[in-house]
């Protein structure tokens, strides 16, 4: 399943979207309200329809594209422009975290988050560019 020519985008692949799998897609697909106290947001009170509409697309968005990036672990080099998109998702991610930051609207995981798309970005596009060529 790794790829041995680039183990090092395989196993960003792998680890990554299963990260992602397990910690937001699913979640926010199956159970986005639960998901979101589990982060530190405060319950929503009224009428949450469109709050979870708005999360399970996230969730069902978000499944399809690490669905989509798992058939490429093996063969990562195959699909350079993934790690463009995983890069790109990922600066999009920057700016929402950072904006709620600045605004004091979200909880502190909220803004950790930054960091971590931050990272996870960063290295898609390193791998893109240093080690797929």
């Amino acid at each position: 399943m790794i790829s041995a020519e680039y183990p090092l985008a395989s196993w960003f692949l792998a680890v990554s979207t299963t990260f992602f799998l397990l910690v937001f897609a699913l979640p926010l697909l199956l159970m986005p309200l639960r998901w979101s106290r589990w982060l530190g947001w405060a319950p929503v009170q009224g009428n949450t329809d469109l709050t979870v509409y708005f999360g399970r697309c996230l969730g069902g968005v978000a499944l399809a594209i690490i669905l989509t990036v798992m058939r490429y672990i093996p063969d990562p080099r195959s699909q350079p422009a993934l790690f463009e998109l995983i890069g790109w998702v990922c600066a999009t991610m920057v700016v929402v975290h950072a904006w709620g930051a600045l605004r004091k609207a979200q909880p502190l995981s909220e803004t950790l988050e930054t960091f971590l798309y931050a990272g996870v970005g960063v290295a898609a596009m390193w791998i893109r560019f240093r080690t797929l060529g």
